[in-house]
């Protein structure tokens, strides 16, 4: 078990020229059938074809064998309803096959990665990548920051923004992709702009329809995994707040040690029942059934540090200090204003040792950055996938708290599906779900992406990825955020 980590308008501009020498572009495969075929004149000069396009410039291109890896920037409108009023860079990886692939459009719903990586549907279809960093988070923020412009909509512009000047260099087709706050992300992308995506695979997706209702949490709570595994963690979580003033000590110690501050939040005891608050979510979220046993048996007769070490491996004791908050401040910002965020109760906790029980995100972001929430935001998309869905594909893990409140198909969506991975957390991705789930999710990523072959669109289940594969470009890992962030 491993710690939980805290969590159309074109603007011309002058393109930078920084970079570094790149590796040749490999022989392209053909369309579903792998075989090789000679790089065209636009795949060798694929950098000159992406820093001809108005507004883009070069941070580094890293070499990958078989692909081209850049990291760039893109200059976007702080606001995309009025984009004469400043702009700022936002940053964007591309990882290049080749122009006769298809594109695969992923966001994290977070910062960038610059290492070069693989989604799950980009090996399906053998296809590029292009990744986007979310508006706010650093580096890809305006300055001054007018918070009021980070909201889903100008994200999805901001997305629709880079497809319009990215479809040109790779005109096959495209699928837009993420997990957790990237599927939610993918999936608002979808709501506003849908006629740009050929198909989206959105992985543990939340979906906070009314935020005020969150009882589908506790009825999770009350039935997930085993009752031994369930005793052990209420066990170990009530005795953190039985040993409250001995572990705070602790906990003031480490700050100290380590230069963290609670000025957000409010003070170290708050910030200490935000972390303990988190430890059962926190293991479920990122763990499996079996790492149960890896946490204290008998929590009454554990000592303090063995305490401390299971809650702060799970939990992360930096999570709520000044330092732990700051990186995450626009995705608390977004919670509070119209993703919501859930509430739990804890019915084997006596209500006396719980001071302030699952904080608002309010309590996370800076009280001199504004907020209001807009309880219709969530309505509107939620209704939207119900009612128009088409070539949408929802992935769930079975043991992930997340997926207590999710997205949902009714009349009128079409050629969409809702599957869920047995046992799986918040890494449950389309290789965990059972074999015809996954072989129809493989054929239908295929087909969305124009690379079925005639004997996959003739029998689903002969679907397989097209790319074998690369340990590491292809990230089977959950994309750890801390609990109580998606």
């Amino acid at each position: 078990m491993r710690k939980a980590l805290r969590w159309l308008l074109t603007l011309t501009v002058l393109m930078g020229t920084l970079g570094t020498a790149g590796a040749a572009t490999a022989a392209q495969p053909e369309a579903g059938n792998g075989t090789a075929s000679t790089a065209s004149t636009a795949d060798t000069d694929i950098k000159d074809r992406l820093l001809a396009i108005p507004g883009m410039s070069l941070i580094e291109e890293k070499p990958y064998p078989g692909y081209r890896y850049f990291v760039l920037n893109y200059t976007q409108p702080v606001d995309h309803r009025h984009p004469s009023k400043g702009t700022f860079q936002q940053r964007i990886t591309v990882l290049h096959k080749g122009v006769d692939r298809p594109t695969v459009f992923y966001t994290s719903g977070y910062n960038v990665s610059t290492t070069p990586s693989r989604r799950e549907p980009t090996q399906i279809v053998d296809g590029n990548q292009v990744s986007l960093e979310y508006r706010f988070f650093t580096p890809s923020r305006p300055d001054p920051a007018d918070w009021s412009k980070l909201d889903i909509w100008q994200a999805a512009a901001d997305q629709h923004r880079v497809f319009e000047a990215l479809r040109p260099v790779y005109p096959k087709k495209w699928l837009a992709t993420g997990g957790s706050k990237g599927g939610m992300t993918a999936t608002y992308y979808e709501r506003f702009f849908p006629r740009d995506m050929d198909g989206v695979v959105a992985y543990v997706a939340p979906n906070d329809v009314v935020n005020d209702e969150d009882s589908a949490y506790d009825r999770f709570f009350a039935t997930v995994g085993t009752k031994e595994c369930r005793d052990r963690l209420n066990a170990v979580q009530r005795e953190a707040l039985v040993r409250r003033e001995p572990l705070e000590r602790k906990y003031a110690q480490y700050a100290a040690d380590n230069g963290y501050t609670f000025t957000t939040v409010g003070s170290l005891d708050k910030a200490y029942e935000a972390v303990v608050l988190d430890y059962v979510w926190g293991f479920w979220q990122y763990s499996l059934l079996k790492d149960c046993d890896t946490i204290p048996a008998d929590a009454k007769n554990a000592t303090d540090q063995e305490i401390w070490d299971s809650v702060d491996t799970i939990s992360g004791f930096s999570a709520y200090t000044d330092q732990g908050l700051a990186q995450f401040t626009p995705y608390y910002y977004q919670a509070g204003t119209q993703l919501g965020s859930p509430t739990i109760h804890f019915p084997s906790i006596e209500k006396k040792l719980i001071r302030y029980g699952y904080q608002p995100p309010r309590n996370f972001v800076p009280r001199s950055i504004p907020m209001r929430f807009q309880p219709w935001a969530m309505r509107d998309v939620d209704g939207w996938v119900r009612h128009h869905a088409q070539h949408m594909l929802f992935v769930y893990g079975q043991n992930d708290p997340w997926g207590s409140e999710r997205f949902r198909l009714g009349h009128g969506a079409c050629d969409s599906y809702v599957f869920t991975a047995p046992g799986l957390n918040h890494g449950a991705n389309v290789a965990g779900l059972v074999p015809d789930e996954k072989a129809l999710a493989t054929a239908r990523i295929l087909q969305w992406a124009g690379v079925a072959s005639a004997a996959v669109q003739a029998n689903p289940s002969a679907a397989r990825p097209l790319a074998g594969y690369d340990a590491r470009l292809d990230r089977r890992d959950v994309e750890r955020e801390p609990a109580l962030r998606p």
